[in-house]
């Protein structure tokens, strides 16, 4: 039987209609990952000058993208500043103060008020993961899965890294609601999870963020990496250096399974700290006993540590790469913050209105990033912490404007800093520049007049309303 003409032509024209089909479907939007480490110090990562810690893989980040030098958190501890970063707003501003303290578990977490960066991804069409140190919320309606990621591996308060002896499994390890008896070192778990989540979803736009527990205490390190160390005399700094390779190693993992699926030119990586590191006081001797909290990082040249509004507290390695987007090896030096994070990830999921909501306090910094925009990416960045809540004498607040930074550190009168030439904050010119103290407090208090007075000081059951639809 011949084959009827409409018939022949039609297949004649198919080869041709499957190409035009092909390259009018629209291009995969771009994936974005967040890699957190957890009381990492200025100085600690090769690209940012150490000569100690190992970190060819992190560093990469730096070579294939952009070192920020001036990058900032929101909060110098560690679930305030994970409330800023994922909700792209200053946590002041919905009472996220500080670290949660004793009896205050059924209303600490990230109030339901709040959408997080994970719900605006999620909106924009993307799979969303979230695997590590959570720290937003223990209690049911706080927990990750809850909070706009669709699968989830974690800890809801970190501070995880060995198995227990006494069960050989890794304690308070969640998949979703359900418990999990894990038997890696927590930094092998998680890395391995995240490149599980990038194999599965390598066709589908998605948002991970993995927050990774080194090298916050307690520290604990494997015996292999503290052999690669075995030269340091002091045994509270050799393990932070071994937890710190461990950490880079599995860096290496998620960034070489984004070669491996060949996402690198589709993925924007970022990489920063929570805070500055609490590094410790001065070591009496070599093997001396490990200072409870504290990790012996180093936030050279800045000053002050983890707790404190100084640069040490607040200032972190700041780290992103898009190839061919943003030029390789390039180094920025105005500042910017984790809130530029949401904005400059929903820019790229094609969320452009949401980029330019008022509720947020970032800024999109790719057209800093990549020159298409000079200047700078924010006016004044602010921060406030009350912490201790029963210490006002020690409440610490800050604002900084262009070169200058006018910092109330503890229990000290505020002062004034030119921090762009003096990271270290050695030199205080409140007493040369009384006006332009003067201006900045009163930049300062119109902030924090918008915002909320601590959760934790007052618990209030209108926190845990949910956020209406947008």
């Amino acid at each position: 039987m011949k084959p009827h003409p409409f018939l022949f032509s039609a297949l004649l024209w198919m080869p041709f209609a499957l190409n035009a089909a092909d390259s009018a479907a629209p291009a995969k939007k771009t994936n974005v990952i967040i890699l957190l480490a957890d009381d990492l110090g200025y100085a600690d990562l090769g690209c940012q000058g150490s000569k100690e810690v190992l970190s060819p893989n992190i560093d990469s980040i730096a070579k294939n993208g952009v070192r920020c030098t001036a990058g900032y958190v929101t909060a110098p501890q560690c679930c305030p500043s994970r409330a800023g970063l994922l909700s792209g707003r200053y946590q002041n501003r919905f009472g996220f103060e500080a670290n949660p303290g004793p009896g205050t578990e059924p209303t600490a977490g990230l109030p339901l008020s709040e959408r997080t960066l994970a719900d605006r991804m999620k909106s924009a069409g993307y799979v969303t993961g979230m695997i590590g140190k959570w720290h937003l919320g223990r209690v049911e309606q706080f927990r990750p899965y809850n909070r706009g990621f669709d699968e989830t591996f974690y800890s809801p308060n970190g501070g995880v890294l060995f198995p227990q002896k006494k069960t050989g499994f890794l304690k308070d390890i969640f998949r979703g609601a359900n418990p999990v008896e894990e038997p890696e070192y927590s930094t092998d778990a998680f890395a391995r999870e995240a490149v599980s989540f990038i194999d599965r979803h390598r066709n589908d736009p998605f948002f991970l963020y993995v927050a990774f527990v080194p090298p916050h205490w307690p520290m604990e390190a494997k015996a292999e990496h503290l052999e690669k160390f075995s030269h340091i005399p002091d045994l509270h700094r050799r393990t932070m250096l071994a937890m710190m390779a461990s950490l880079d190693d599995n860096v290496g993992r998620v960034l070489n399974k984004l070669r491996e699926t060949k996402l690198d030119e589709n993925t924007l990586v970022f990489f920063l700290s929570d805070n500055g590191g609490p590094t410790g006081k001065v070591r009496p001797q070599p093997d001396a006993d490990f200072e409870y909290g504290q990790n012996t990082s180093k936030n050279d040249p800045c000053r002050g540590v983890k707790g404190e509004l100084l640069e040490g507290g607040i200032r972190i390695p700041f780290l992103a790469q898009w190839k061919g987007h943003i030029p390789a090896g390039s180094i920025y030096d105005k500042p910017v913050i984790s809130l530029d994070i949401t904005p400059t990830a929903l820019s790229v999921a094609g969320g452009e209105k949401s980029a330019n909501e008022s509720g947020l306090d970032g800024t999109n910094i790719l057209p800093y990033l990549t020159g298409v925009k000079t200047g700078e990416p924010h006016d004044s960045l602010f921060w406030r912490f009350r912490f201790p809540p029963g210490r006002p004498e020690m409440h610490r607040w800050a604002i900084r404007k262009g070169d200058w930074k006018l910092v109330k550190n503890g229990n000290h009168k505020p002062a004034l800093y030119q921090v762009r030439a003096d990271i270290s904050e050695s030199k205080d010119l409140s007493a040369e520049k009384p006006e332009l103290v003067a201006n900045l407090t009163e930049e300062w208090k119109r902030w924090d007049a918008e915002n909320k007075e601590p959760l934790w000081d007052r618990p209030s059951k209108t926190e845990l309303k949910p956020a209406p639809a947008k």
